[in-house]
């Protein structure tokens, strides 16, 4: 595996030479911050909750996130693809950041395995494009992934904040596969919503039933919280 280095305010990070050119590991690698307005976010709300993290790509998010959770509390990161897990050890190694568990696995409704587009027929890596397939189309290079359920993972006596998901399309499996933990803690949910499932009635039955309104837009992703419990309106 071959990577580069590059740092920011918040700390430094191994990024995988395969995805050098997006836009993500660019950022990086001139010293800025991707997505700044959403790890600030998270940083100023997470509160004493325990932060997950999906679509966790080389690790981009977790120093600004670990500096910032509550004593005693945890990021929980998954990435399914094995070269932007590996990178994200490294990232997380090198900023000796001790609350993060991380995980080769992407998120969803069963315990299974998947395809993951990581690559188009005319050769672009998708770097944190890379999304998991509910068939494979035969459009690029992809691989096998692991998926596991929210539910078996995050051990009920964990409190869950915030859940941001950067999944490329997997969000409605990612949610489904956390009902319990969601109805128990009733998390701030972040949504990177490409296939725009909020606006669906599985989302409105599932989710918009125990009272989760769209709060505000943060970059591409959407917020969306319990009103009488979250101090962001």
């Amino acid at each position: 595996m071959y990577g580069l280095v590059g740092s920011n305010s918040y700390g430094w990070y191994f990024v995988p030479f395969s995805s050098q050119k997006r836009p993500a590991v660019q950022k990086i690698l001139r010293g800025e911050v991707f997505e700044p307005d959403t790890i600030e976010f998270i940083r100023e709300n997470c509160g004493e909750g325990d932060v997950i993290h999906a679509g966790t790509f080389f690790g981009d998010f977790l120093p600004g996130i670990s500096a910032s959770i509550g004593k005693d509390k945890k990021i929980w990161a998954f990435e399914p693809c094995l070269e932007n897990f590996r990178c994200a050890q490294i990232t997380s190694q090198i900023n000796n950041l001790k609350n993060v568990e991380l995980f080769n696995y992407g998120l969803g409704e069963a315990n299974t395995k998947s395809k993951m587009l990581i690559e188009t027929n005319s050769g672009i890596r998708l770097g944190g494009a890379s999304r998991i397939l509910k068939e494979d189309n035969g459009k690029g290079k992809t691989i096998d992934v692991e998926i596991r359920r929210m539910d078996d993972l995050i051990p009920e006596n964990r409190y869950v904040s915030i859940i941001q998901l950067d999944v490329e399309g997997y969000e409605k499996e990612a949610i489904a596969g956390g009902l319990d933990l969601i109805n128990r803690c009733k998390p701030m949910l972040i949504l990177e919503d490409n296939k725009k499932i909020i606006y669906t009635d599985w989302f409105k039955l599932n989710i918009n039933s125990i009272g989760y309104e769209v709060v505000q837009k943060i970059h591409d992703n959407t917020l969306l919280a319990i009103k009488s419990l979250h101090n962001v309106f």
